[in-house]
């Protein structure tokens, strides 16, 4: 949803009066030189990690100093001089209050989404890594750098609030990993009682838990005072912390993104929404509600101010070690906690640097969003223009959900053209142009918000039912009937406001309420059906993983399995190997010590199995067509996903603007994000579907390979080859005898004929098993060498080497 205001005001309060002009409450010129350094010393400690400087173990060294010696004396010092008489506690509670709704609100939605194997232990970790900032490495010197001359006071609730989250909210995460570990059947936990005693000793340990009690302690022991002949050694210590961590985070950062796969992108986005999105504006409602009696309108403008830039605080680097300590969800945290490290520092910077504006004219506010919308509109309509043209050429839109997903993308084509005719509609006198526009843009807009939910529907019935059975149009139907029934609605019953150029709010606060309606029962739709669409795709992979061992026994033979073939492929000691192919005709495998030259001609002429009713191809097609409805799958459901996303912030923006007498300029940072979510949405459709891989990345992987294949052999002639026999020589002298007793498999290829073949996938696991390659990137570049040099082949030399389930052979 773009601005809502009335007569074009985002700052106005209710009755129509603007705010009065107020000093800012922090000095935003301090800000970027302290995420400058913050962010520097990061990538200072990244780059040392990438290059080696550091190496993994030393790093962890760093990281016992910071979490055991230098973070608890910054936490006892400060304990000892905390001034608990400034404390605003309604403050302290509301940040608490919020964590602890998070919390359960991760909890409980991990608890509906995930597996009953790894629930618990994902629960936990989630909760914990959505409420567990980095107050002290990150977020302190932002607050120092923005607060200190104007609210000294604010930097002590980051040691308040920090430490009281560690010792409620992680022991209840740590319980659940702990019954996690008691489910799985580990050694040495048998009782429910050890479960609670181990998690009770886990809290009791923590240096950072220990600190703060002994703190708390010394400061009414003490006097508010450290003593002198510790204060210097206290201090030292302390101060190490700063750098040190943050050089820290950066050398955990390295290598993190590369452990991210398909099956953890939709818990990161949930997880990333739920920190960056969902828990800032949540600190800064229970503010609003809990801190109602401030001592003036300012402070307690201030303060919930600051508990929106507290919300936003990246997820500490802790939490991946506790995901280490437990090994589980590693890939999902690590990954999560750079991203959501990087995405803070636009936020915050934006979000200080409109706090510090005290008084904004509306019309040049307005203005400068209805530019924001018609830009991204153009650039957005090029991509829905080419997402569509693909999939028109592609053949796949009378195919379901493809069906659903077009009409999506012709909606959200719709949305920016209507947006590109209010442009120029919405500042003339023509209420018939106006209306029919608005009619065209939020009649669209609305489509929007629905079809996430009834592509998502649509998916979880094919999962269910295998095939959708309900009618297509029925559904199509829904999709544009239901916002033209909004709509038709809202022209009817809604009061026009004059002398306003915002759509959002061209029929006022009927219009809003409108709005809040249709994304309620869109986001409901979709995230039910994603709910249980998750459940089913879950019991589907187990029952295939299951019923695995039993199909493949239809597939594999046992090596001494009597066949009509003279020998078997791949003896190590035969100089012409025969394999009866399904379309009768004995095809000879030339010798696998023969050279280079001579294989290649052999291999051309009679080892590729030209049989159309080989059983490796039907199951090589099987697989290849399960591997791309499962990728199909999961584009649909990021696509919802990610819509989803923006439909939950334009909800929260109509809730803002409804239960709040005076919105407030964070309120403008939501608008533009809105914006950007709705007249952007082209860029997702693109990102997903607008790069077809038969029509354009395969097409284009080839030619570029192919110019860089000559282009590599008019530069470096003889040495490629040299490097390809020197790898195939060493491979045949020392490590192919074993690699055929390891991998290779006697499977049938026809009715009455079989072969010996093996994996690609298979192949890049034994490379990096037996220390020829160090990663899957080496080991397919190893076999891509092997392939080359003719020592193996695919059955019908169709495809180059690839980390997949497709069949080759030794030739």
């Amino acid at each position: 949803m773009s601005d809502l205001s009335v007569n074009s005001s985002i700052f106005s309060s209710r009755d129509g009066s603007d705010p009065p002009s107020v000093p800012p409450s922090m000095s935003i010129d301090k800000l970027l030189p302290a995420l400058l350094e913050c962010f520097g010393i990061i990538l200072c400690g990244y780059v040392a990690g990438r290059t080696n400087i550091i190496p993994a173990t030393q790093a962890k060294g760093l990281g016992s100093f910071v979490s055991k010696f230098a973070l608890p004396a910054l936490l006892f010092k400060n304990m000892v001089l905390l001034d608990f008489g400034d404390v605003i506690w309604p403050f302290f509670f509301s940040i608490l209050v919020a964590k602890v709704t998070v919390f359960f609100f991760v909890c409980v939605l991990t608890f509906l989404v995930a597996d009953r194997e790894s629930r618990f232990s994902k629960a936990g970790l989630f909760s914990i890594f959505a409420t567990q900032s980095n107050d002290f490495a990150l977020g302190f010197p932002i607050v120092e750098a923005l607060y200190r001359n104007t609210h000294p006071e604010y930097l002590q609730y980051i040691y308040l609030v920090a430490p009281v989250s560690l010792m409620v909210l992680n022991p209840l995460g740590f319980a659940f990993c702990e019954v996690q570990r008691w489910r799985t059947g580990e050694p040495h936990q048998k009782s429910k009682l050890k479960v609670l005693g181990l998690v009770i000793l886990h809290v009791v340990k923590n240096p950072i838990v220990f600190m703060v009690v002994i703190g708390v302690i010394s400061h009414f022991l003490l006097g508010q005072k450290i003593p002198s002949f510790m204060e210097e050694f206290v201090d030292g210590l302390a101060n190490s912390f700063g750098g040190a961590a943050l050089f820290y985070l950066g050398l955990t950062m390295v290598g993190q993104l590369k452990k991210l796969t398909r099956s953890t992108v939709v818990a990161l986005i949930l997880l990333i929404t739920a920190k960056l999105l969902v828990m800032p504006l949540i600190c800064r409602g229970m503010v609003e509600v809990l801190d109602c009696g401030s001592r003036s309108s300012m402070n307690h403008t201030s303060l919930s101010n600051y508990a929106f830039l507290y919300g936003v605080f990246p997820t500490a680097p802790s939490v991946a070690i506790y995901a280490s300590h437990y090994n589980m969800e590693l890939e999902v945290v690590t990954s999560g906690m750079v991203i959501g490290t990087f995405l803070s520092a636009p936020i915050m910077y934006v979000s200080a640097w409109l706090l510090t504006i005290p008084w904004m004219d509306s019309d040049p506010l307005a203005s400068a969003l209805q530019h924001v919308s018609f830009n991204i509109s153009i650039i957005s309509l090029f991509a829905l223009v080419w997402s569509i043209a693909v999939m028109l050429l592609s053949r796949k839109f009378h195919r379901i959900p493809h069906i659903f997903t077009i009409n999506l993308f012709v909606a959200q084509l719709l949305v920016c053209v209507g947006m590109i005719v209010w442009n120029f509609m919405a500042e003339q006198d023509n209420f018939l142009g106006q209306v029919l526009t608005f009619t065209l843009l939020y009649g669209s807009l609305y489509s929007t918000y629905i079809w996430p939910g009834l592509i998502a529907l649509s998916l979880l019935l094919m999962r269910r039912y295998e095939e959708v059975n309900f009618r297509p149009w029925l559904t199509v139907i829904t999709g544009w009937g239901v916002p033209a029934l909004a709509v038709s609605v809202l022209l009817l019953t809604g009061e026009r406001l004059p002398n306003t150029i915002d759509s959002a709010f061209f029929y006022g606060k009927t219009q809003v309420t409108c709005t809040s309606v249709v994304l309620c029962v869109s986001i409901v739709l979709c995230g039910v059906s994603l709910t249980l669409l998750s459940r089913l795709t879950r019991d589907y992979h187990s029952l295939e993983r299951g019923s695995l061992p039993d199909s493949e026994e239809d597939v594999n033979l046992p090596y001494d399995t009597h066949t009509e073939q003279p020998s078997a492929v791949g003896s190590i000691n035969t100089d012409c190997q025969m394999c009866e192919c399904e379309c009768g005709r004995l095809q000879s495998v030339p010798d696998m010590t023969s050279t280079k030259e001579e294989a290649s001609i052999q291999t051309g002429q009679c080892s590729q199995c030209t049989s159309t009713s080989c059983l490796l191809v039907e199951e090589e097609q099987k697989v290849a067509d399960r591997q791309n409805t499962d990728i199909q799958s999961t584009r649909h459901v990021l696509v919802c996903l990610l819509l989803a996303v923006s439909l939950l912030a334009n909800l929260f923006s109509c809730l803002w603007w409804l239960f709040n007498k005076d919105p407030g300029q964070l309120y403008l940072e939501l608008q533009f994000f809105c914006v950007v979510a709705n007249f952007g949405q082209g860029f997702i459709s693109f990102a997903f579907f607008g790069l077809d891989k038969h029509l354009i990345i395969s097409p284009f992987k080839k030619r570029l390979a192919s110019l860089w294949q000559g282009w590599g052999q008019e530069v470096t002639g003889s040495a490629v080859s040299e490097e390809i026999r020197l790898t195939c020589t060493q491979f045949l002298t020392y490590h192919k005898e074993q690699c055929v007793r390891d991998i290779v498999h006697k499977k049938r290829c026809g009715q009455r004929s079989t072969t010996e073949t093996f994996l690609g996938s298979d192949m890049v696991h034994w490379l990096q098993s037996v220390g020829l390659a160090s990663d899957p990137g080496e080991a397919l570049a190893y076999g891509s060498r092997l392939l080359e040099g003719g020592v193996i082949q695919h059955i019908t030399l169709e495809h180059g080497f690839q980390d997949e389930a497709l069949h080759y052979r030794f030739a």
